[in-house]
């Protein structure tokens, strides 16, 4: 299939920074991948406005409206497949996703997470990095998995942490690497470059690393 013909669905639950990051990275024409719809489960989520703006189709799932996750999930699987995409972005959204989902989209899940996996899995994590005396942190794009937080990794980008630092500092130094570094992995999947298959993810036929593809900041 061509590159170009790859279509995401984008989920969001919130303002929608990593979206708008993709969206002005295809925009640019940097990557072949086509926004087909975001949905959200939340009818005030900013990253709606930021897709109409774009011209991108909307849709609004809410998740209180559902009695169970299982059958949020469900409802959620009809909404994306009705736009049939080859690739799932979760981009801020703030649901745990059921197993049934999770197995449904393996191998094109896409997940931002903002800590150098597998440390600081779940949240808090600039606070924790911190607590910690860490001298490094950043962010990791993966596969999603039935493991929270757990799945093969494909790209993590380093930010370093410095005397003084609070964690909105810490979070805005992340932040701008993850606008850096999800688009990056999208359009690798988008390209065919990037592949989860039962050894783990791939870039370019071999297998990453656990650590996935490591960016430092100065890497271009």
């Amino acid at each position: 299939m061509p590159a170009a013909a790859c279509k995401v669905v984008v989920l969001i639950s919130g303002s929608g920074s990593n979206l708008q990051a993709l969206i002005d990275n295809i925009a640019a024409g940097e990557n072949p991948a086509n926004i087909a719809a975001v949905i959200s489960n939340r009818g005030d989520a900013y990253g709606l406005q930021r897709a109409q703006a774009a011209g991108i189709t909307t849709r609004v799932l809410d998740h209180k409206a559902f009695s169970d996750r299982e059958s949020f999930d469900r409802a959620l699987i009809e909404a994306i497949d009705g736009f049939d995409p080859q690739l799932v972005v979760l981009a801020g959204f703030m649901r745990i996703l059921s197993g049934d989902f999770v197995r449904h989209y393996q191998g094109r899940l896409l997940n931002i997470h903002p800590s150098l996996l597998p440390k600081y899995k779940g949240l808090h994590t600039h606070q924790r990095a911190l607590a910690d005396g860490e001298h490094e942190h950043g962010c990791s794009v993966h596969f999603v998995t039935e493991e929270l937080d757990g799945g093969p990794l494909v790209v993590q980008a380093v930010v370093p942490i410095t005397q003084g630092d609070t964690p909105d500092d810490l979070a805005q130094r992340v932040h701008a690497q993850e606008h850096r570094i999800y688009p990056l992995a999208v359009r690798w999947f988008a390209e065919g470059r990037v592949r989860l298959n039962e050894q783990g993810a791939s870039l370019d036929g071999q297998l990453l690393a656990a650590s996935g593809k490591v960016l430092h900041p100065l890497d271009t």
